[in-house]
């Protein structure tokens, strides 16, 4: 008996507060069905919505940062790797959201799109050098979060224009 049905008859008392399960709980190829229709985007924003709610903190420190998931590719380039950009809240010690970089994109396209998903008012939003771009910083700012940008000579001149800055202010 698989792992999913022992849990489910364990739970079945508690289950019954959500559902009748009047024929037990549902099993593994029946929940599978259940997945394999969902959207998955507005699966997510659910899932990010009830997270939240579960929790009752507020995101301090929203790191995001691009990964490459191992053996996520096929040898001779049949398949890319998979690269996703998640959103680690600091504060909650879970990934509040995450997004596929798509095929001949980058992390630029993808982290704005994980920005309008996710519920961070009040956070401080921590982004690699890859992510300093004007638009990223200003969907931070209308998500009423603050941001750390890393700068590296990606920029133009604006590495040159904060050290002058920072410089000057001290």
């Amino acid at each position: 008996m698989g792992r999913d049905i022992q849990y489910g008859e364990k739970k079945l008392g508690f289950l019954r507060r959500f559902r009748p399960f009047s024929q037990g709980t549902p099993s593994h190829d029946q929940l599978g069905d259940i997945f394999a229709v969902l959207d998955g985007e507005q699966f997510q924003h659910c899932f990010i919505a009830w997270t939240s709610s579960l929790t009752g903190l507020g995101a301090d420190v929203v790191a995001i940062d691009g990964k490459t998931l191992r053996r996520s590719y096929q040898k001779g380039g049949a398949k890319a790797p998979i690269h996703m950009v998640p959103a680690w809240s600091t504060g909650q010690n879970l990934v509040l959201g995450q997004a596929v970089v798509a095929d001949k994109s980058n992390e630029i396209v993808a982290i704005p799109k994980l920005l309008e998903l996710l519920a961070i008012e009040g956070a401080t939003v921590t982004i690699d050098a890859r992510g300093c771009q004007r638009k990223i910083a200003q969907k931070i700012i209308d998500k009423g979060a603050g941001y750390i940008l890393a700068l590296k000579d990606n920029q133009g001149t604006l590495r040159d224009d904060v050290e002058l800055f920072v410089t000057d202010q001290a």
